[in-house]
């Protein structure tokens, strides 16, 4: 089991790593939009469009990465005041039910939903907007697969933590 939790926390931080170039890509591409807007008084609806695309990519690719770190919006209520056990549960019970479920209707629906957009070739409604809309729609797949991965992970460990003999 734990080497399935090292090549799955593997994963996740090589697309952590990843994504965290996606967001100093973006903070660039705003550095020189800002620069053309405020100096040269016009900007590029493709510059616009690129940006909103990184910022989608780099919210929903790094999705498994911030739950690999904790770093989710989580309401703890009573969660905080468990034992370690008892969290665990939490998580193992919450993963089955709730996180592995919703990544799979999502997954699904948004496969098709990116098919659709690829099949027809959707591209941008704005007139100088960017190509290929699909890309940022598989995304969602893409986001919610990596999810996914990094729950089944965090599901593992906490049945390592649950039946521990300790």
């Amino acid at each position: 089991m734990q080497k399935i939790i090292n090549f799955l926390d593997w994963i996740g931080e090589k697309i952590g790593t990843a994504v965290s170039w996606v967001a100093a890509l973006l903070a660039i591409v705003i550095g020189l939009d800002v620069v053309i807007r405020y100096i040269f008084k016009f900007t590029y609806v493709w510059m616009i469009e690129v940006e909103i695309y990184l910022f989608g990519m780099m919210f929903l690719l790094a999705s498994g990465y911030t739950f690999k770190y904790d770093k989710h919006v989580r309401v703890d209520i009573f969660y905080s005041k468990l034992s370690n056990k008892g969290k665990a549960w939490i998580d193992l019970l919450g993963g089955a039910i709730l996180l592995i479920p919703w990544c799979y209707v999502v997954i699904v629906s948004s496969w098709y939903y990116g098919l659709s957009s690829y099949l027809i070739g959707e591209n941008s409604p704005q007139a100088g907007g960017l190509p290929a809309l699909y890309v940022l729609k598989f995304c969602i797949t893409l986001g919610f697969l990596f999810l996914l991965l990094q729950g089944i992970s965090h599901m593992l460990k906490a049945m390592q933590t649950i039946f521990n003999k300790d």
